[in-house]
């Protein structure tokens, strides 16, 4: 599967031992982690790491996550990790998958991020020009 063609951006990742809960599966929560690794990686590769953002008062903060769980993944497994972006109103919506290789849907979720600048919540218009060239918008 090609997951650029799809996605604005994808990361391949891999399983750690200490990922996995009793079961030998990843711990659920570890997908969160997978999520926000790469929205972070995705930042820095459109130019604005979440470092530079912080340094000039703006902090995107996680408001709303919808994860549905389709495959478990287990220690070393490969995996990719995608993402699209769009901006709805003053909201930031990733469109976020996790994929095996052979493209078996692992995770599909859609996180919902705000815009705080200076400590006060924003549109975002500073985060809606750096990566004006990736979103799409909708009502």
């Amino acid at each position: 599967m090609d997951f650029k063609e799809k996605y604005t951006f994808a990361l391949e990742m891999e399983v750690r031992d200490y990922e996995l809960d009793y079961q030998g599966i990843v711990n659920n929560a570890n997908y969160l982690h997978y999520m926000e690794h790469t929205r972070h990686e995705f930042c820095a590769a459109a130019g604005l790491t979440f470092a530079e953002m912080h340094r000039r008062g703006i902090d995107p903060v996680l408001r709303h996550v919808d994860i549905d769980y389709r495959h478990p993944l287990h220690s070393d497994s490969r995996f990719v990790s995608c993402l699209n972006i769009e901006r709805r109103g003053a909201r930031f919506i990733f469109v976020q998958d996790l994929y095996l290789p052979d493209g078996t849907p692992v995770v599909k979720a859609e996180v919902t991020v705000a815009c705080v600048e200076n400590g006060k919540l924003t549109r975002g218009d500073v985060l809606a020009e750096a990566f004006g060239k990736y979103l799409t918008v909708s009502s």
